[in-house]
């Protein structure tokens, strides 16, 4: 199992929503609406790096609401 945390800068005005559509995300465990440089940190698990990335880039970036992500892959 590969696990991370994906700091998320949401486009303006967007972030609620985007929460509400990052928890329904199959692999993604946790989701906050945080202060700071990012607006959104999710915690994400998936059987290996390739379904990792995957989640990232073809389900919470394309929500078109993510302006950038910066991807913290756990090592413990």
């Amino acid at each position: 199992m590969t696990s991370a945390y994906i700091l998320i800068e949401s486009l303006p005005g967007k972030a609620i929503e985007l929460i509400n559509i990052i928890k329904e995300i199959k692999g993604v465990k946790t989701v906050h609406l945080v202060t700071g440089p990012y607006d959104v940190i999710a915690f994400v698990e998936a059987l290996d790096l390739k379904s990792l990335g995957e989640v990232i880039v073809k389900r919470i970036q394309a929500t078109g609401s993510v302006a950038r992500t910066l991807t913290c892959i756990t090592v413990e």
